[in-house]
């Protein structure tokens, strides 16, 4: 019943010959003030949140998982291998969304969006497509906030950066999200071939997300957590990214 990605095999040759950012800016910052893994009350944290909202979205999640068998056929669900930690990956659960294609490979641009199914618009514009990663999130793959889910290949490439990021555990949503994913879309939006898309996320794209990140990090806690969901609650009400004020449309 899933799909799945397997990165491992993916041409990593090709890959190779797009242009990358070097990351100098985190030379500075690599023998920097050590940042504590996830802290324990974070994790709680999520346990509670994610047996709390399984109790009404299971029954959203059965439903959708049947909507989509007879629309879409199997598979209905979408995994993928992602890093965790520096080394170490799990099996990343979402619904899927797309036709299948067998050589698919790299990030989501301009170039994917005819493989998106109408139901696939939807659940991605209510973020129902995510729904299953509450089970990442009680496995401990996941945490409610956090920076997302990345591939093998950006985490071997920067691993100094990366070892530094992935003392958070991935999250299914985050501050680089929140301030960031806007423009990204729009920057993927004009990307018509994957290597294209590959280059403008490399370049422009991940470099901004990483900094982003290491402040989240630097700066994390339970307060901020939840000022971070209550904004993502609001963006998918609202589809608006702006803090809305009384007087202003």
């Amino acid at each position: 019943m899933t799909i799945h990605q397997d990165w491992e095999k993916t041409d990593i040759a090709r890959l190779a010959t797009l242009p990358q950012p070097e990351m100098s800016w985190f030379k500075g910052e690599a023998h920097g003030r050590d940042v504590a893994a996830m802290p324990v009350s974070k994790r709680l944290f999520d346990i509670a949140l994610a047996l709390i909202l399984l109790v009404p979205l299971s029954l959203v999640m059965a439903a959708f998982a049947l909507l989509l068998l007879v629309v879409q056929g199997r598979p209905i669900f979408y995994t993928a291998p992602r890093m965790i930690a520096p080394g170490r990956t799990f099996t990343h659960l979402k619904f899927r969304t797309m036709l299948r294609q067998d050589d698919d490979f790299g990030v989501t641009g301009a170039h994917k969006a005819w493989r998106i199914t109408p139901l696939g618009h939807f659940m991605r514009r209510t973020r129902i497509d995510e729904l299953p990663q509450l089970f990442n999130i009680l496995r401990g793959d996941m945490s409610f906030v956090g920076p997302r889910p990345t591939i093998r290949e950006y985490v071997d490439r920067y691993p100094v950066v990366y070892g530094q990021v992935l003392k958070s555990r991935p999250g299914v949503t985050g501050l680089a999200t929140l301030i960031y994913h806007r423009h990204e879309d729009k920057i993927l939006r004009g990307c018509d071939s994957a290597e294209a898309t590959e280059a403008a996320y490399a370049q422009r794209c991940l470099p901004t997300k990483l900094k982003i990140d290491l402040i989240y990090q630097r700066n994390r806690t339970i307060w901020l957590d939840l000022w971070i969901l209550w904004r993502t609650v609001l963006i998918v009400v609202y589809k608006d990214e702006r803090p809305r004020r009384r007087g202003r449309k």
